[in-house]
């Protein structure tokens, strides 16, 4: 069980964390999407654009079978949203952080089991007009400003999600072309630098593969998933004590579910 593992010693296996994208929660199961997840077995799983409310799907997507299914729908239809699946029932749901933009379009979603909390989180894209930018960039203020007092509350926490942002060069294909684009802007790669300095979290992935080059988003146009040219936007960023027990590492391409892929991090809580 979950609380078994946050309290006891490992006995099996590590925690086992999934997060994604899924550019839509109906398109995504009729890719297959539910069957790997149960094969997979993660303790949790985080998702992200589900793109639906819960009265527009059947029982089987909404509440998926050997899952405890938690989500926090956009106002707007077919827009955005995220949601929680997880083995266990959490010990509590947060479905709000309190701004109107995150809240209103389905942005944040909290669950805490025991000393853990996990987090599913979307964080808006500016590439479509400069206010989307705008609005972009107003939104990761807050989000800073809520990563800080999560850090106080001395909690193990992660924040798994599309961050909408390339942090390094090696987080995108031809990273000098896309200096000027949103997702690696200067102002948004320092924000993360930001978060993952002076704020204090951790990329977990980055903690198991500091160099590793891998992607978890590609466009749909030009060939891009063939040809691997693609970006990091996908993270799971935790709290520093968790972020050391991080483990294994991975990112699943062999099957598509959507334009972003699944990544998923153990943390041995032994």
């Amino acid at each position: 069980m979950l609380l078994d593992r946050l309290f006891q010693p490992r006995l099996v296996e590590p925690l086992r964390i999934t997060t994604l994208n899924l550019n839509g929660i109906r398109s995504a199961a009729k890719k297959g999407f539910f069957s790997w997840a149960r094969r997979q077995n993660p303790d949790v799983l985080c998702l992200q654009e589900t793109r639906a409310h819960g009265h527009q799907l059947p029982r089987s997507i909404a509440r998926p079978r050997g899952f405890h299914a938690s989500y926090r729908e956009a106002v707007r239809p077919g827009y955005s949203g995220v949601g929680i699946w997880s083995r266990q029932a959490p010990d509590r749901v947060i479905d709000h952080l309190g701004d109107e933009t995150i809240d209103r379009e389905g942005r944040y979603l909290r669950a805490d089991f025991g000393k853990l909390s996990v987090i599913s989180w979307y964080l808006p894209s500016g590439s479509s007009s400069p206010e989307r930018q705008i609005v972009k960039l107003a939104v990761m203020e807050t989000f800073a400003a809520h990563l800080r007092e999560l850090a106080a509350e001395g909690r193990d926490c992660v924040v798994c999600g599309d961050w909408n942002i390339a942090h390094r060069p090696i987080d995108l294909t031809n990273w000098r072309a896309n200096q000027k684009y949103s997702g690696f802007l200067p102002e948004e790669r320092a924000w993360m630098d930001r978060v993952l300095g002076e704020v204090g979290w951790v990329d977990a992935y980055r903690a198991v593969h500091p160099e590793t080059v891998q992607y978890t988003w590609w466009s749909n146009r030009g060939q891009a998933r063939k040809k691997n040219v693609g970006w990091r936007i996908d993270y799971q960023i935790a709290t520093p004590g968790l972020a050391k027990k991080a483990r294994g590492a991975s990112v699943y391409t062999r099957t598509w579910f959507s334009d972003h892929a699944p990544m998923t991090i153990e943390y041995d809580l032994g």
